[in-house]
């Protein structure tokens, strides 16, 4: 008896169709998938025979998915939906229990997976890894290990950064240093936010020896959407800067941060820039200058390839000016 259940399960199991979820277009074309996300107007579907595919929201017609999923009308509050159901053009049912609900497409603002705990909880980052080992008249290794990741919820955005830079050159260490930030921001509107953030670097070969920043100032969302994102801020900072002979330097300095990334060639290729210029109001230096440029090459969902160049620049110092480029390949991940 139990074996024939078990063969009676199976077959059923086999005749019975995967579910997908599903997305009807206006031009009349159909897709199957699972929705992954709706966000910056944005529909992802994850397809078996075309990978992710990014959907403009204008072009949605209706939708339907078996899901859970969260549905915000506006940026800071939303609804668990048991389902989707397709509705009339132009809108969607958000099945939950006896009180289906049907709303216009348009005034959906966002569609995400529900976290257990934090249900509106976006978390996205990178580590990136570079490793050099060159034998040749001089023995040069070569490590530089760099991450960064952010996490949104409703009106909050809490975002980390770090990294570790070491050289040895015929078993002389040249390079030695590390560095980590936190910031956190609050979104006033859609686009403006106030943003706090602390910053400490730690070097062992130069006369700068240590910096630490603390700094607060509104910043401006252009655009995060999926197919990258665009931020500015401006910054008031209390820097305070020690010498390695024991001198130490503190001020004030008024600072412009940037972030920027896009994606190119079907989410294959990342471009981004992210740094932070910056003026102290006193004549302990001329200017400071912190900078990123690079480009990240998807190799799977998950891993990338990537080239980086670094600037850090202090000019004007009254015991040591800092100058340093620094140029990386390298392999890492993403989510």
């Amino acid at each position: 008896m139990f074996p024939r259940t078990l063969l009676c399960l199976a077959v059923f199991s086999a005749s019975t169709p995967l579910l997908a979820d599903t997305v009807w277009l206006k031009n009349g074309d159909k897709l199957s998938g699972t929705i992954t996300v709706f966000d910056g107007g944005k529909l992802l579907i994850q397809t078996k025979y075309a990978g992710a595919v990014a959907i403009d929201w204008k072009e949605v017609k209706t939708l339907d998915s078996d899901q859970h999923l969260l549905v915000k009308q506006d940026a800071y509050a939303g609804e668990v939906s048991k389902s989707l159901t397709a509705a009339d053009d132009g809108k969607v049912t958000l099945a939950n229990g006896e009180a289906p609900k049907t709303v216009e497409l348009a005034s959906i603002q966002q569609i995400l997976k529900p976290k257990p705990i934090v249900t509106d909880l976006v978390w996205k980052g990178n580590v990136d890894l570079a490793l050099d080992y060159q034998r040749a008249e001089k023995d040069t290794d070569d490590y530089d290990v760099a991450f960064k990741t952010s996490a949104r919820h409703g009106r909050w955005r809490h975002t980390g950064e770090g990294e570790y830079n070491r050289e040895v050159q015929d078993a002389e260490t040249t390079t030695n240093n590390w560095r980590a930030e936190y910031s956190l921001d609050r979104f006033l509107t859609d686009q403006w936010f106030w943003q706090g953030r602390i910053n400490y670097k730690r070097d062992h070969i130069e006369e700068l020896a240590r910096q630490r920043v603390v700094g607060t100032g509104p910043g401006y969302q252009f655009w995060d959407d999926e197919l990258g994102a665009f931020s500015l801020g401006s910054l008031l900072n209390r820097t305070d800067y020690e010498y390695r002979d024991g001198s130490k330097d503190n001020f004030y300095s008024v600072a412009m941060k940037w972030d920027y990334n896009r994606y190119l060639i079907g989410k294959k290729v990342e471009f981004f820039t992210n740094g932070e210029v910056g003026k102290p109001l006193s004549g302990v230096a001329d200017y400071a200058l912190d900078a990123e440029l690079g480009l990240r090459y998807k190799v799977t969902d998950w891993a990338s390839l990537n080239l980086k160049a670094e600037r850090d620049i202090i000019s004007g110092t009254n015991d040591a000016d800092l100058n340093k480029t620094r140029y990386t390949a390298g392999f890492g991940v993403a989510w």
